[in-house]
């Protein structure tokens, strides 16, 4: 699935993407300041998230509950330098536990990355309109 759209439109996209996802796992793709966050916060409101998602950017992880009860662990891996570091925070056990799992900079920690996932990559063309692939 592709989607062109511009930052109006995020909520709608977001809803698009919970619906059409095969995974509570999603990985994030992107360049930095493509809108990776704004998407994931998007995606946690659609979900009935109703506090504040930022990026986990320092903290390596978040975590949200959702309208429904469940949790949603929001991984940033940008500041990850060897990928076994991950394990130091518990990534086992979070991904263990049935929950949502958004990753940012998923290519950092690629050895523990469940293998049922979903990959969403975000560009953004010269004219600001994000492109989000699905596959």
């Amino acid at each position: 699935m592709e989607i062109t759209y511009i930052l109006s439109q995020i909520d709608s996209i977001s809803a698009r993407i919970i619906e059409a996802t095969k995974s509570t796992v999603l990985l994030f793709y992107g360049d930095m300041g493509v809108g990776k966050t704004t998407l994931i916060t998007s995606l946690a409101k659609q979900l009935g998230v109703t506090e504040n998602v930022s990026s986990p950017t320092f903290s390596i992880v978040n975590e949200y509950q959702t309208s429904e009860g469940k949790r949603i662990f929001h991984f940033d891996a940008y500041r990850i330098e060897q990928e076994e570091e991950i394990l130091d925070i518990g990534f086992e056990e979070y991904i263990e536990q049935g929950d949502w799992i958004f990753i940012e900079w998923p290519e950092k920690i690629r050895s523990f990355i469940p293998k049922n996932n979903q990959k969403i990559h975000i560009s953004m063309n010269e004219i600001g309109e994000r492109l989000i692939k699905l596959t």
